[in-house]
């Protein structure tokens, strides 16, 4: 494998014939990612719980001239998640440069009324299929072609470092995901392979459409940058994460909020 960092400026800044995985990318933060990946030269493989939506992508995907293929699963479903990655084995010729762990859902609800479902689903959600996923991929992520081995990015939130009422079980999988992606980039360095995080702050997508105009307003005030971001603003580094260029960086989880978390 070519020594990390090495190579010229354009190679450094380039995902070209990269390939990656990119769950949830029907919409939202995801639906950046991967036009993101794939504007940067990867080959992407997505996916999506549904398949009109996934449908719909492909082709808008397919009009850009982007290399994206698709297919349906729900992530909390392990038998799923396996099928995932074996259509990511066939796809890619058994090997994958990139894992993007996005796909994820949110609760907002008082602690005190939170039900064992509601518990088990968003932690089978946010956090086990991130970590089996990520098993899943490491066969495949040793493999990897890109200088600088193959990247795992875990998509988090700063509810996971700093508190918020209403969100309490969200915020323990957040929390337990940034301790995985430590862990993760300490057992796999060895392999080539980084792990990395992204912790969001408040994005404009359908996560948080519903949310009171008030609250978001006081959210805005506490915030450096005065706005909620946008999703090619998160996507934007996840690219950079991903590249040669970032060939030193692993077991961080960087925050991406407009400077809510400085100011908390």
């Amino acid at each position: 494998m070519a020594v990390a960092g090495c190579g010229s400026r354009e190679e450094r800044w380039s995902l070209a014939d990269a390939t990656a995985l990119v769950t949830g990318g029907s919409k939202g933060i995801g639906y950046a990612i991967v036009e993101e990946l794939a504007g940067f030269g990867a080959r992407v493989h997505t996916c999506s719980r549904n398949a009109a939506e996934l449908e719909e992508c492909r082709r808008r995907w397919e009009q850009k001239n982007l290399r994206v293929t698709v297919s349906v699963c729900d992530v909390s479903v392990r038998a799923e998640r396996e099928k995932l990655m074996e259509t990511v084995r066939q796809t890619f010729d058994s090997k994958l440069d990139i894992l993007v762990n996005n796909a994820g859902q949110f609760s907002f609800k008082p602690a005190a009324e939170c039900t064992a479902d509601d518990f088990s689903n968003l932690m089978t959600t946010n956090l086990e299929a991130s970590f089996h996923l990520s098993q899943l991929a490491h066969p495949l992520l040793m493999h990897a072609s890109i200088s600088g081995g193959g990247s795992i990015i875990n998509m988090s939130s700063i509810g996971g470092s700093i508190a918020f009422a209403g969100s309490t079980i969200y915020a323990i999988t957040k929390g337990a995901l940034n301790q995985l992606t430590r862990n993760l980039a300490t057992e796999w360095a060895t392999d080539m392979i980084r792990v990395n995080g992204i912790a969001a702050g408040f994005v404009t997508t359908d996560m948080i459409k519903d949310v009171d105009p008030e609250y978001m307003k006081e959210e805005h005030s506490k915030t450096p940058l005065g706005r909620t971001g946008k999703p090619v603003e998160i996507a934007s580094a996840v690219s950079f994460l991903c590249m040669p260029a970032a060939s030193f960086i692993t077991g961080q989880v960087i925050c991406i909020d407009g400077g809510r978390t400085i100011s908390a």
